[in-house]
């Protein structure tokens, strides 16, 4: 017997059978005149319009949506809101001239207001980070 023949065979062998594969079910599919499917769309109220319809259907609560993060997507807006409000107060921004002020002499301060302003400020920036982490952004350090 050739070298070959004798390969094939222990491999022929000692090879698994290949897993049965699970079968899918086939989708099921609706059909919907667009004024049925703006009436779903406006109950679904955002949620994705096939888990909508498969919770209405069956019976079932609305799944949470939950994201790569592991953050339901209401957390994220409700996180990337309070972020975007903290961007828009200027709070660190005005906090940081102030210091600043402080820093050069052009605002007469005692050292213990300085160092409550500083406080402050990186308060702040620490809340920013804070948010960003949540929000699964790489807050970058501008400190």
């Amino acid at each position: 017997m050739s070298l070959t023949k004798t390969f094939q065979r222990a491999a022929a062998a000692s090879a698994k059978p290949p897993a049965p594969r699970k079968k899918r079910l086939p989708p099921f599919s609706i059909r919907l005149s667009p004024e049925e499917r703006a009436r779903l769309a406006v109950e679904a109220a955002g949620a994705p319009l096939g888990a909508y319809i498969k919770a209405k259907v069956l019976g079932t609560p609305l799944p949470v949506r939950v994201r790569r993060t592991g953050l339901a997507v209401e957390d994220r807006t409700a996180l990337a809101q309070a972020l975007a409000l903290l961007g828009r107060s200027r709070v660190a921004n005005n906090l940081n001239q102030l210091a600043h002020l402080a820093n050069v002499g052009a605002l007469p301060m005692t050292p213990e207001t300085e160092a409550e302003l500083c406080g402050t400020l990186a308060d702040v920036q620490h809340m920013r980070r804070l948010l960003m982490t949540a929000l699964g952004l790489k807050p970058e350090d501008r400190e």
